[in-house]
Protein backbone atom coordinates (compact mmCIF):
# COMPACT_ATOMS: atom_id res chain seq x y z
CA UNK A 1 0.00 0.00 0.00
CA UNK A 2 1.67 3.50 -0.31
CA UNK A 3 0.82 5.96 1.62
CA UNK A 4 1.51 9.95 1.82
CA UNK A 5 1.98 11.28 4.83
CA UNK A 6 2.22 15.19 5.30
CA UNK A 7 3.94 16.56 8.42
CA UNK A 8 6.19 19.48 8.54
CA UNK A 9 8.15 18.44 12.08
CA UNK A 10 10.76 16.22 10.61
CA UNK A 11 11.50 14.21 13.50
CA UNK A 12 8.13 13.27 13.67
CA UNK A 13 7.71 12.65 10.38
CA UNK A 14 10.78 10.36 10.52
CA UNK A 15 9.42 8.40 12.87
CA UNK A 16 6.40 7.39 12.15
CA UNK A 17 8.07 7.25 8.34
CA UNK A 18 10.09 4.43 9.81
CA UNK A 19 7.49 2.87 11.59
CA UNK A 20 4.93 2.69 8.33
CA UNK A 21 7.70 1.05 6.65
CA UNK A 22 8.30 -1.14 8.45
CA UNK A 23 4.40 -2.31 8.47
CA UNK A 24 5.06 -2.51 4.98
CA UNK A 25 3.95 0.71 3.32
CA UNK A 26 5.37 2.57 0.64
CA UNK A 27 5.86 5.70 2.33
CA UNK A 28 6.58 9.34 0.80
CA UNK A 29 6.67 12.47 2.91
CA UNK A 30 5.75 15.97 2.37
CA UNK A 31 6.16 19.08 4.76
CA UNK A 32 3.43 20.76 3.32
CA UNK A 33 -0.47 20.88 2.50
CA UNK A 34 0.62 23.07 -0.97
CA UNK A 35 3.15 20.06 -1.64
CA UNK A 36 0.76 17.69 -1.03
CA UNK A 37 -2.09 18.91 -3.45
CA UNK A 38 0.01 19.15 -5.62
CA UNK A 39 1.58 15.60 -5.20
CA UNK A 40 -1.91 14.20 -5.31
CA UNK A 41 -2.51 16.04 -8.52
CA UNK A 42 -0.35 13.72 -10.72
CA UNK A 43 -0.05 10.85 -7.86
CA UNK A 44 -2.45 7.85 -7.03
CA UNK A 45 -2.03 7.13 -3.34
CA UNK A 46 -3.95 4.48 -1.19
CA UNK A 47 -4.10 6.30 1.84
CA UNK A 48 -2.90 9.59 3.29
CA UNK A 49 -1.86 10.91 6.74
CA UNK A 50 -2.35 14.51 7.51
CA UNK A 51 -1.18 16.97 10.10
CA UNK A 52 -3.38 19.99 10.97
CA UNK A 53 -0.98 22.29 12.07
CA UNK A 54 0.99 22.47 9.07
CA UNK A 55 2.41 26.28 7.67
CA UNK A 56 0.30 27.73 4.83
CA UNK A 57 -2.91 25.33 3.93
CA UNK A 58 -3.51 23.68 7.28
CA UNK A 59 -4.40 19.84 7.23
CA UNK A 60 -7.92 20.99 7.94
CA UNK A 61 -8.11 23.02 4.47
CA UNK A 62 -6.22 20.39 2.29
CA UNK A 63 -8.54 17.91 3.86
CA UNK A 64 -11.81 19.90 2.21
CA UNK A 65 -9.89 20.26 -0.93
CA UNK A 66 -8.85 16.77 -1.50
CA UNK A 67 -12.28 15.82 -1.11
CA UNK A 68 -13.00 18.13 -4.18
CA UNK A 69 -14.98 16.04 -6.73
CA UNK A 70 -12.53 16.86 -9.28
CA UNK A 71 -9.50 15.53 -7.63
CA UNK A 72 -8.54 11.95 -7.90
CA UNK A 73 -7.66 11.89 -4.02
CA UNK A 74 -11.57 12.30 -3.37
CA UNK A 75 -12.47 9.23 -2.21
CA UNK A 76 -8.70 7.84 -0.78
CA UNK A 77 -9.44 7.43 2.97
CA UNK A 78 -7.56 10.87 5.46
CA UNK A 79 -6.72 10.18 8.67
CA UNK A 80 -5.74 13.20 10.79
CA UNK A 81 -3.02 13.55 13.11
CA UNK A 82 -3.01 16.49 15.47
CA UNK A 83 -1.69 17.49 18.82
CA UNK A 84 -4.95 19.53 19.54
CA UNK A 85 -7.55 18.05 21.52
CA UNK A 86 -10.43 20.44 21.52
CA UNK A 87 -13.96 18.79 20.42
CA UNK A 88 -14.55 21.50 17.89
CA UNK A 89 -11.16 20.85 15.96
CA UNK A 90 -12.17 17.11 16.04
CA UNK A 91 -15.57 17.73 14.61
CA UNK A 92 -14.40 20.16 11.51
CA UNK A 93 -11.89 17.46 10.90
CA UNK A 94 -14.20 14.97 10.26
CA UNK A 95 -17.03 17.71 9.04
CA UNK A 96 -14.71 18.50 5.94
CA UNK A 97 -14.10 14.87 4.63
CA UNK A 98 -11.56 13.10 7.12
CA UNK A 99 -12.04 9.46 7.83
CA UNK A 100 -10.40 9.36 11.27
CA UNK A 101 -8.67 11.23 13.82
CA UNK A 102 -5.89 10.50 15.97
CA UNK A 103 -4.04 12.60 18.75
CA UNK A 104 -0.83 13.26 19.39
CA UNK A 105 1.24 11.82 21.00
CA UNK A 106 -0.04 8.22 20.05
CA UNK A 107 1.24 4.95 20.18
CA UNK A 108 2.23 3.14 16.37
CA UNK A 109 0.17 -0.06 17.16
CA UNK A 110 -3.21 1.66 17.47
CA UNK A 111 -1.98 3.71 14.35
CA UNK A 112 -1.14 0.99 12.58
CA UNK A 113 -4.78 -0.51 13.54
CA UNK A 114 -6.69 2.56 12.05
CA UNK A 115 -4.49 2.83 8.95
CA UNK A 116 -6.15 -1.16 8.44
CA UNK A 117 -9.76 -0.28 9.35
CA UNK A 118 -9.97 2.48 6.77
CA UNK A 119 -8.44 0.40 4.20
CA UNK A 120 -10.47 -2.40 4.59
CA UNK A 121 -13.71 -0.13 4.31
CA UNK A 122 -12.17 1.67 1.50
CA UNK A 123 -11.76 -1.69 -0.46
CA UNK A 124 -14.84 -3.01 0.92
CA UNK A 125 -16.59 0.01 -0.88
CA UNK A 126 -15.34 -0.84 -4.10
CA UNK A 127 -13.95 -5.12 -4.31
CA UNK A 128 -12.05 -6.55 -1.45
CA UNK A 129 -11.48 -9.76 -4.35
CA UNK A 130 -9.21 -8.91 -7.16
CA UNK A 131 -9.50 -11.83 -9.65
CA UNK A 132 -8.05 -12.64 -13.30
CA UNK A 133 -9.05 -16.36 -14.24
CA UNK A 134 -8.12 -18.66 -11.42
CA UNK A 135 -6.21 -16.24 -9.37
CA UNK A 136 -7.95 -14.20 -6.46
CA UNK A 137 -6.58 -11.69 -4.10
CA UNK A 138 -8.47 -10.35 -0.96
CA UNK A 139 -7.14 -7.29 -0.01
CA UNK A 140 -9.12 -6.64 2.65
CA UNK A 141 -7.19 -10.04 4.77
CA UNK A 142 -3.99 -9.62 2.43
CA UNK A 143 -5.04 -13.39 1.23
CA UNK A 144 -4.26 -15.22 -2.73
CA UNK A 145 -5.69 -18.27 -4.20
CA UNK A 146 -5.47 -20.02 -7.25
CA UNK A 147 -8.38 -22.19 -8.24
CA UNK A 148 -7.65 -25.65 -9.63
CA UNK A 149 -10.35 -27.93 -11.07
CA UNK A 150 -14.29 -27.42 -12.63
CA UNK A 151 -17.38 -28.31 -10.94
CA UNK A 152 -17.84 -30.61 -7.55
CA UNK A 153 -13.68 -30.80 -7.92
CA UNK A 154 -13.04 -27.10 -7.81
CA UNK A 155 -10.58 -26.14 -5.06
CA UNK A 156 -8.78 -23.28 -3.77
CA UNK A 157 -5.03 -23.23 -3.22
CA UNK A 158 -2.87 -20.69 -1.28
CA UNK A 159 -0.80 -18.63 -3.64
CA UNK A 160 2.14 -17.67 -1.53
CA UNK A 161 3.58 -14.68 -2.38
CA UNK A 162 6.42 -12.01 -0.58
CA UNK A 163 5.71 -8.17 -0.21
CA UNK A 164 6.67 -7.28 -3.29
CA UNK A 165 5.28 -9.68 -5.31
CA UNK A 166 2.33 -9.09 -3.71
CA UNK A 167 1.90 -5.21 -5.01
CA UNK A 168 3.27 -6.21 -7.96
CA UNK A 169 0.19 -9.03 -8.82
CA UNK A 170 -2.46 -6.08 -6.55
CA UNK A 171 -1.16 -3.36 -9.26
CA UNK A 172 -1.64 -5.85 -12.38
CA UNK A 173 -5.26 -7.42 -11.48
CA UNK A 174 -6.50 -3.75 -10.53
CA UNK A 175 -5.48 -2.79 -14.37
CA UNK A 176 -6.16 -6.18 -15.85
CA UNK A 177 -6.60 -7.35 -19.03
CA UNK A 178 -4.62 -3.51 -19.85
CA UNK A 179 -1.20 -3.88 -19.84
CA UNK A 180 0.24 -1.99 -16.27
CA UNK A 181 2.52 0.60 -17.24
CA UNK A 182 6.19 -0.23 -15.18
CA UNK A 183 7.45 3.15 -14.40
CA UNK A 184 3.65 3.35 -12.47
CA UNK A 185 4.57 -0.12 -11.30
CA UNK A 186 7.90 0.76 -10.16
CA UNK A 187 6.30 3.85 -8.10
CA UNK A 188 4.07 1.31 -6.56
CA UNK A 189 6.68 -0.81 -5.17
CA UNK A 190 8.94 2.02 -3.67
CA UNK A 191 8.69 5.57 -2.38
CA UNK A 192 10.24 8.52 -3.80
CA UNK A 193 13.62 8.12 -1.88
CA UNK A 194 14.04 4.36 -2.02
CA UNK A 195 16.62 3.16 -4.22
CA UNK A 196 14.86 -0.08 -6.42
CA UNK A 197 15.66 -0.29 -10.00
CA UNK A 198 13.67 -1.16 -12.98
CA UNK A 199 15.80 -4.63 -13.32
CA UNK A 200 14.61 -5.35 -9.65
CA UNK A 201 11.20 -5.15 -10.67
CA UNK A 202 12.02 -7.57 -13.01
CA UNK A 203 12.86 -9.87 -10.95
CA UNK A 204 9.82 -9.56 -9.19
CA UNK A 205 8.10 -10.03 -12.40
CA UNK A 206 9.80 -13.04 -12.81
CA UNK A 207 9.43 -14.47 -9.50
CA UNK A 208 5.79 -13.88 -9.96
CA UNK A 209 5.44 -15.17 -13.15
CA UNK A 210 6.95 -18.57 -12.12
CA UNK A 211 3.94 -18.74 -9.88
CA UNK A 212 1.34 -17.99 -12.20
CA UNK A 213 2.05 -19.72 -15.13
CA UNK A 214 1.78 -23.60 -14.13
CA UNK A 215 -2.03 -22.66 -13.59
CA UNK A 216 -2.66 -20.99 -17.03
CA UNK A 217 -2.19 -17.01 -16.35
CA UNK A 218 0.97 -15.51 -18.49
CA UNK A 219 2.81 -12.19 -17.23
CA UNK A 220 3.60 -10.87 -20.61
CA UNK A 221 6.31 -7.86 -21.38
CA UNK A 222 4.84 -5.15 -23.36
CA UNK A 223 8.39 -3.45 -24.89
CA UNK A 224 8.37 -0.21 -23.97
CA UNK A 225 5.73 -0.04 -21.52
CA UNK A 226 5.38 -2.67 -18.97
CA UNK A 227 3.12 -5.81 -17.95
CA UNK A 228 -0.12 -7.54 -18.76
CA UNK A 229 -1.76 -10.56 -17.64
CA UNK A 230 -3.13 -13.21 -20.05
CA UNK A 231 -4.74 -16.41 -19.75
CA UNK A 232 -3.17 -19.27 -21.64
CA UNK A 233 -5.62 -21.16 -23.74
CA UNK A 234 -5.74 -25.16 -23.18
CA UNK A 235 -4.31 -26.62 -25.78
Amino acid sequence: MRLLLVEDDGMVASGIKLGLSDAGYAVDWVGSGERAEEVLQSEAFDIAVVDIGLPGIDGLELTRRLRRPDMASHAMPVLILTARDALHDRVQGLDLGADDYMLKPFELPELLARLRALLRRSQAATTAVLSFGPVELDTAHRCAWVRTGVGADAVRQPLELGPREWTVLEYLLIHAPKPASKDKLLQALTGWDKEITPNAVEVYVSRLRGKLEPHGVALRSIRGFGYRLELHLAP
